[in-house]
């Protein structure tokens, strides 16, 4: 295939965009079946102690610390080998997860299993991602990561109800098996069969940059960096020589505090208030549909009115309803505050993304974005950790509500004082 006759755009691809989107649902099955049913059973089912947050915590630890390395690795990788490799490698490091959780005798076999939760998050969802960002076009980039996030978040939450569902009905272990045995085979088959490597379209947009036929507005390039650069020099550039894309990587980073907190412990808060297993699934469903629905538009209203407002927006609306669980009782409470986390996180998420696609150039767009999501995943890490030390010395998990409430509202107000508006259209390179 030739590079000057690939076509940029959503509707020109369409085929392929498609079959990326249902890989990304796919991609938040394998997670959502981590997430409901194993932080509420922890105690009951894999006999992790009362209060022991620390313990409790550890597995999201390892997710995180895993998932951040390998996006970074994902993104350099994938601009060597290909994005479609990179994919079958994600999912085939997913094959033993539910065996890990069927089997485990002791919660460390879960942390393991969490662990190539990580790497299976960390190729896939990052190259669903890359994927369709080669093959839409400029003006399209909020709508893209809006419509993959969507769908990707979608799957955790229908995942997590299932899972409650099935594991209520067959058994914890037998449930999460026959969930997760399905969804991994059948990844790997449609991977196989049906996705295309989409690589080649990111060559031919590099190429039309270099010989100066790109069309529409220019974005403001960061300039103190080489036309091919090292690993280290992206690295930098997005982590601190940058200050937009710094800003941008700090608020990543802690806005996984909040997902963080929805994993670990509003399974235990809504259990310790004596909410049954499926309930809880929709609580937290609650959450997922509407961060993961709302993408469908805070995507593309960002390619309209820009990213930056959105995104600083999102981390202080997010940050109000993780505070709001704590501050009332019953269903329709928490699905309310459940639901406003979720809305802060659909206007910042695809934003963030889109923000840092926009002023990478093609040639090193892949590792850039492989680089913010380093940070931003990082942040279950760092999260989970601040979690389960403000529980631990308080005693209550009330206490890990608010680290990560006060969090949000200070990394927004970094995010706004030192962000930019990215939007080409919007703010534009001078000619």
């Amino acid at each position: 295939m030739t590079h000057d006759n690939l076509t940029h755009g959503i509707r020109a691809n369409l085929d392929q965009f498609l079959h990326q989107l249902l890989q990304v649902m796919l991609v938040g099955f394998t997670i959502g079946m981590m997430r409901t049913v194993v932080p509420a059973l922890s105690e009951s089912e894999f006999g992790v102690p009362k209060n022991s947050f620390m313990l409790l915590t550890a597995f999201v630890v390892a997710f995180g610390l895993v998932k951040g390395t390998l996006n970074f690795v994902a993104g350099r990788l994938s601009e060597r080998i290909g994005r479609k490799k990179v994919l079958l490698l994600g999912w085939t490091a997913a094959l033993p997860i539910p065996l890990l959780v069927y089997f485990a005798p002791s919660w460390s076999w879960i942390v393991a299993a969490t662990v190539l939760l990580g790497i299976n998050q960390g190729l896939t969802w990052s190259m669903t991602q890359t994927s369709k960002l080669d093959i839409t076009r400029a003006d399209q980039r909020g709508l893209t990561i809006g419509l993959n996030e969507f769908s990707g978040y979608v799957g955790l939450a229908l995942a997590g109800i299932i899972t409650a569902y099935l594991a209520t009905m067959l058994g914890a272990r037998t449930g999460l098996l026959v969930f997760g045995m399905t969804t991994v085979l059948l990844a790997i088959l449609l991977t196989l069969l049906w996705v295309k490597d989409t690589l080649p379209w990111a060559k031919s947009e590099a190429a039309k940059h270099k010989a100066g036929i790109s069309t529409g507005p220019l974005p403001r390039y960061p300039t103190n960096i080489s036309a091919q650069p090292t690993t280290w020099e992206v690295f930098t550039l997005v982590s601190w020589r940058d200050k937009r894309l710094a800003a941008i990587s700090q608020a990543g980073l802690v806005e996984k505090f909040v997902d963080a907190l929805v994993w670990v412990f509003y399974p235990v808060f809504l259990y310790q208030h004596g909410l049954t297993l499926p309930n809880i699934g929709w609580i937290v469903g609650v959450y997922g549909f509407v961060w993961g629905g709302s993408q469908f538009f805070t995507g593309k209203l960002s390619d309209h009115v820009g990213r930056h407002i959105p995104n600083v927006l999102g981390m202080w609306i997010c940050g109000a309803g993780v505070a709001l669980m704590l501050l009332g009782e019953g269903m329709a409470w928490w699905s309310l505050s459940a639901a406003l986390t979720g809305l802060g996180m659909a206007l910042l998420y695809p934003n963030l993304s889109a923000a840092v696609a926009d002023i990478s150039h093609p040639n090193w767009r892949g590792s850039a974005i492989g680089i913010y999501r380093f940070w931003r995943d990082l942040g279950y890490g760092i999260g989970a950790l601040g979690l389960g030390i403000a529980a631990h010395f308080s005693g209550s998990v009330d206490a890990a509500f608010w680290f990560v409430a006060v969090s949000m509202f200070l990394s927004g107000g970094i995010l706004w004082l030192f962000g930019a508006e990215t939007h080409p259209r919007i703010n534009p390179a001078a000619s």
